[in-house]
C-alpha cells in the first residue's frame, strides 16, 4: 500500500473509535484503576494502581515500543563439558566451539547490524562465544545457565544412577522440578524477568546464553505453554533470528553449519519412579551424536530450522 494511503487509512481508523468508544477520564473516573498510553509511549497517566498484577502490566507497557528490530539468540559454541555429555559447569569451548564463535563473528558482519549490543551471560564459554563480535558486550548474571544444584557436572547417566528417583521426577514434570540446591525452569523464567523487560526496550541485540535460558526467551517471544518450554528444540551452533512484527514474532533459524553434539533431549514416554535404566536413558542422545544425525523430533511441524 503506499504510505500516504496508508497514514490516511489509518486516521480513518481513528476516527472510527473516536466515534464509537468514550477515553477515560480522570474527572468522571477517578475511582477506577487505568493506566492511559499517549502517542505510543509519549506519555503515561497511571491511576489508582492497585495490586502486583496491575503494577506488573505498567511496567510491562512501560518498557515496550514498535521500532523495527532484531533479536538474535544463539547458545555459546560447543564446550568441552558437552563432549563429555555432562551438564552446567563453566567450561571452555571446544575446538569447533571456537571455530563456532569465528562464524558467528563473520555472520554478525555479513548481516550489517547497526547499533548491535552484545549480551552473555557470565560464564567462560558465552564469553568466548562472543569474543570476535565487535559491538558492546554485557555480561548478565542473570543469564547463566539453569543451576542443577547436586547435579552439576554430571552426565545423564551418573543422574540416572546415583538420583534415579530425582531424575524421574524431573521426567514427569520438568517445568516445575527444581534440582536439589539447584533451580527449576519455573525458577528460571522469573530469573530472566529483567532480561525480558530489558529486551522489549532495546533495539538489536544478540543473546549469547545456554540451552535452557534460550528455551525460555524463546517461548516468551513464541508465546509457548510452559510445558512446551522445556523441550523446545535448540540446536548448537545455531542463530535464531526473533523479529517482532504484527500481533506475533517472526523466527528463522540459521545454522552455520559448524558440526557439534546434540544436546536436546526428548521427552521420555516413560516417567515411572521404579523404571528401569534403560527406559531413563531412552531419549539421551549419545555422546558422540552429532546434531542432526539420527534426530527425529515428536511433531515434524515442530522443525525449528522453517518457521
Amino acid at each position: 500500500m503506499d504510505k500516504n494511503e496508508a497514514v490516511e487509512d489509518f486516521m480513518q481508523r481513528i476516527e472510527h473509535y473516536r466515534q464509537n468508544y468514550q477515553s477515560m477520564d480522570y474527572t468522571h473516573d477517578k475511582d477506577l484503576s487505568f493506566i492511559q498510553i499517549f502517542n505510543q509511549g509519549e506519555r503515561f497517566l497511571v491511576n489508582k494502581l492497585a495490586g502486583h498484577l496491575q503494577s506488573r502490566v505498567v511496567y510491562y507497557l512501560m518498557n515496550i515500543h514498535v521500532l523495527p528490530r532484531t533479536i538474535y539468540l544463539t547458545r555459546h559454541g560447543e564446550s568441552m563439558m558437552n563432549l563429555q555429555g555432562r551438564i552446567g559447569g563453566d567450561s571452555e569451548l571446544s575446538p569447533r566451539g571456537m571455530e563456532y564463535a569465528k562464524e558467528l563473528s563473520r555472520f554478525v558482519k555479513s548481516e550489517k547490524i547497526p547499533n548491535l549490543k552484545v549480551w552473555t551471560s557470565e560464564l567462560t564459554r558465552t564469553i568466548q562465544t562472543a569474543q570476535f563480535i565487535d559491538g558492546p558486550k554485557a555480561h548478565w548474571k542473570a543469564l547463566n545457565e539453569i543451576d542443577a544444584g547436586i547435579c552439576e557436572g554430571f552426565t545423564y547417566e551418573e543422574i540416572a544412577e546415583k538420583y534415579p528417583e530425582e531424575f524421574a521426577k524431573r521426567d514427569q514434570d520438568k517445568y516445575h522440578y527444581r534440582y536439589p540446591t539447584g533451580e527449576s525452569y519455573q525458577d528460571l523464567v522469573a530469573r530472566l524477568e529483567p532480561v525480558i523487560m530489558e529486551l522489549e526496550r532495546q533495539e538489536n541485540v544478540m543473546v549469547v546464553c545456554h540451552q535452557a535460558v534460550a528455551r525460555c526467551l524463546l517461548a516468551y517471544f513464541q508465546d509457548k505453554s510452559s510445558e512446551d518450554l522445556a523441550y523446545l528444540k535448540v540446536p548448537l551452533h545455531t542463530v535464531i533470528k526473533l523479529t517482532p512484527v504484527a500481533y506475533g514474532c517472526r523466527v528463522e533459524f540459521e545454522s552455520l553449519n559448524i558440526p557439534a553434539v546434540n544436546t536436546h533431549r526428548e521427552r521420555p514416554a516413560n516417567t515411572d519412579l521404579n523404571r528401569s535404566k534403560d527406559d531413563a536413558m531412552a531419549t539421551v542422545p549419545p555422546v558422540d551424536q552429532l546434531e542432526g544425525e539420527t534426530t527425529t523430533l515428536q511433531n515434524p511441524a515442530e522443525e525449528p530450522f522453517i518457521e
